[in-house]
């Protein structure tokens, strides 16, 4: 009757790990198509199936926190590195999601690059998070938040650069609007797997 209390610390990494899983293919899915500049039906609903089945994830690592006494740690951290790595994903399918409602009909190579780099952000994620599991490998774990960081940075230097190269370079006030909305979102992203990086960090410091 007490096993309802018994920690479920495997079931936790491994729903993490399936979560993290789920924003590398999302990552990948969305550098390959932005690489050969394919945006249609059926790449949007590969997207989509892949928000969806991020959704559930999320909804299983909450349901489970909901039910479990004894957690790995902290209540807090859990909601927090499993809301962040679902908004990784939310993100570039919301990038996708704008690029057809603005009827984006060619991918430019700034879009292709920054790609490039977020995918080896979430990449890193992944890692982080899976590292997670066994404490005997935090240098590995703090390893990849500190590119995770450093990718960032680089995402910030895009971000800008191709700011600039769109105002200087473009008239139309349309296409301005439409792609300095899409490279904001894709900074975003990395934005986003750096908050991941902190949680990860902030729980390796609390285990310590």
């Amino acid at each position: 009757m007490f096993s309802i209390f018994l920690p479920k610390e495997r079931n936790f990494f491994d729903l993490f790990e399936k979560q993290a899983a789920c924003a590398v293919e999302a990552s990948d899915c969305f550098k390959e198509l932005v690489s050969k500049n394919r945006l249609d039906d059926a790449s949007l609903k590969k997207m989509e199936d892949i928000e969806h089945k991020a959704d559930n994830v999320a909804h299983d690592i909450f349901e489970q926190l909901n039910k479990t006494f004894i957690t790995p740690f902290d209540r807090e951290d859990i909601h927090s590195l499993t809301k962040e790595l679902d908004d990784v994903v939310d993100m570039i399918y919301t990038i996708l999601n704008r690029m057809r409602v603005y009827r984006i009909e060619h991918i430019d190579k700034n879009l292709v690059e920054f790609s490039a780099v977020i995918d080896e952000s979430v990449h890193a994620v992944a890692l982080a998070v899976k590292g997670l599991r066994n404490m005997k490998h935090t240098k590995s774990v703090f390893e990849a938040c500190v590119e995770i960081n450093r990718l960032e940075n680089v995402g910030d230097e895009m971000r800008d650069r191709f700011l600039g190269q769109l105002f200087e370079n473009v008239k139309d006030p349309i296409f301005v609007i439409k792609w300095k909305e899409i490279y904001q979102d894709a900074e975003t992203i990395l934005d986003i797997c750096e908050d991941v990086a902190h949680v990860v960090q902030s729980i390796l410091v609390k285990q310590a």
